[in-house]
């Protein structure tokens, strides 16, 4: 990759639309401004997983060939995106003795302490994308977020460990090679959405992310500074597309016209008629029959939503409320909706953290890809990137990278 310290991409690799963001990072602030953008139709995936590797690869050269020609800058290597319900995290936590008592704690002895906690808490077929610590203990004293350079014997560590089916990751990154982009790292797509829009402040005070995607919808909550769970449900904005086909007696791709230009979280007091263009075609339909579709797969998809909140131990308690990412979030209404459906405070995240202009850039279905390059641009500097090893097992690569996505959510611009 020409240059590699100088550029960042981010693909988002939905099952819908792969975006793709690429930065160009200042030398001086280190912050990246955006050059070129591309999206493309994605096929060959299903709720978040590839059944057929060369649908992706093709929408991938595709949103990258967009980008490049608008950079003029040509990507050999990305951050992408993974989804899907197999993704999961895990608390975990561990010891270990670091030596005598005037010993410094190294990244080394963090890296021993991660793979000491994770030792026999994921199975064998997972790979562990990220360990996020909650908290250490040096040699009795509790609640310390950053141990290196202190002094001591006895390390404890509790941490939120967030994996992925192995062979899910395997033909992500195997279709990525495929439209010849290397992986530098993979992160889950409501993980990268929550890198650009979430400020510090929010994710001290308690909030959650919820990536409405295509196929499926992505729950992550943050408090205390921390990564406390993240979720994924199987049920996404192209369930919508797919109920208003059958219920308005149309085809899909009329539906998702529907959607788009007449679909409204909340139901309207008066029934209308609306209409849309197709084929030279104009198509009429009544609002009433849209309203009550859209609200009985969005009660589906919020239930849900609430349910990870539940299992999070957060249902209503996140001071900083609810930011909604992904296509699906541009539904008119829908913040409305989700604050009534979960009791908390919700808006529509807009990517920052950026420069640079766009079209469609700052709008919700963009802030995994721009996440992804924003993650890229802070691991740029990272030695020893790029691609694994044959051979090489997941906690070995954990400890080699040494915490691929350690301090992602601890250099948030307030």
């Amino acid at each position: 990759m020409q240059e590699q310290s100088k550029y960042a991409v981010g693909i988002d690799i939905g099952t819908t639309t792969v975006r793709c963001v690429v930065g160009h990072i200042d030398p001086t602030t280190g912050t990246p401004t955006i050059v070129g953008v591309g999206q493309a139709g994605n096929s060959g995936m299903r709720k978040g997983s590839v059944v057929n590797l060369n649908g992706p690869a093709h929408a991938i050269d595709q949103a990258l060939g967009e980008a490049e020609r608008m950079s003029g800058y040509e990507v050999n290597e990305a951050s992408i995106s993974i989804n899907g319900a197999h993704i999961v995290s895990t608390k975990a936590d561990g010891m270990i003795a670091v030596g005598m008592a005037d010993h410094e704690i190294t990244n080394d002895d963090l890296a021993r302490i991660e793979e000491v906690a994770t030792t026999g808490k994921v199975p064998a077929n997972r790979e562990i994308l990220e360990v996020v610590p909650f908290s250490y203990t040096l040699d009795g004293q509790g609640g310390i977020k950053d141990p290196i350079g202190m002094n001591g014997i006895r390390l404890e560590i509790s941490a939120n460990v967030v994996s992925a089916m192995g062979p899910y990751v395997g033909n992500l990154e195997k279709a990525s090679e495929m439209a010849t982009v290397a992986t530098n790292t993979v992160v889950p797509s409501v993980m990268a959405a929550a890198k650009a829009v979430l400020t510090e402040s929010q994710i001290e005070s308690g909030v959650a992310v919820v990536d409405m995607g295509g196929a499926t919808t992505g729950v992550a909550v943050f408090e205390e500074g921390d990564l406390q769970y993240v979720g994924v449900i199987p049920v996404g904005g192209a369930n919508i597309t797919n109920d208003l086909a059958i219920g308005l007696k149309t085809d899909p791709a009329i539906a998702e016209l529907v959607k788009v230009a007449h679909a409204s979280a909340l139901v309207r007091k008066e029934s209308e008629g609306v209409s849309v263009k197709h084929e030279k075609e104009i198509l009429s339909f009544n609002t009433q029959d849209i309203d009550e579709i859209v609200e009985a797969r969005l009660e589906e998809i919020f239930e849900a939503v609430q349910h990870e909140l539940k299992k999070a131990g957060r249902a209503g308690q996140l001071p900083s409320g609810i930011v909604l990412t992904g296509g699906a979030a541009r539904m008119k209404g829908i913040a409305e909706y989700a604050k009534e459906q979960l009791g908390l405070a919700v808006r529509v995240g807009k990517p920052a953290g950026f420069g640079g202009v766009a079209d469609h850039i700052d709008e919700p279905q963009f802030a995994a890809a721009v996440g992804l390059m924003l993650i890229d641009a802070e691991d740029a500097t990272r030695p020893a990137r790029g691609a694994k090893h044959p051979g090489q097992n997941t906690k070995q690569l954990a400890k080699n990278a040494g915490g691929i996505l350690r301090g992602i959510f601890g250099k948030f611009k307030a």
